[in-house]
């Protein structure tokens, strides 16, 4: 048992320094190999729509 909570705990640790990397470089989330363009019903792109360096970048 006590093998399983210091697994449980490295895991979560990683996962907590991940995230944090994430706030701090401040970039949108993309799958590994970047995937298709998505679009929605109006035409507009579906990419980072929700990230604040989208408009600034494009």
């Amino acid at each position: 048992m006590a093998l399983f909570l210091l697994s449980l705990g490295v895991i979560a640790a990683a996962m907590l320094v991940m995230a944090v990397g994430l706030l701090f470089n401040q970039t949108c989330l993309r799958g590994s190999c970047g995937g298709p363009e998505l679009s929605g019903p109006d035409g507009d792109s579906l990419r980072c729509a929700v990230c604040p360096k989208r408009k600034a970048s494009a």
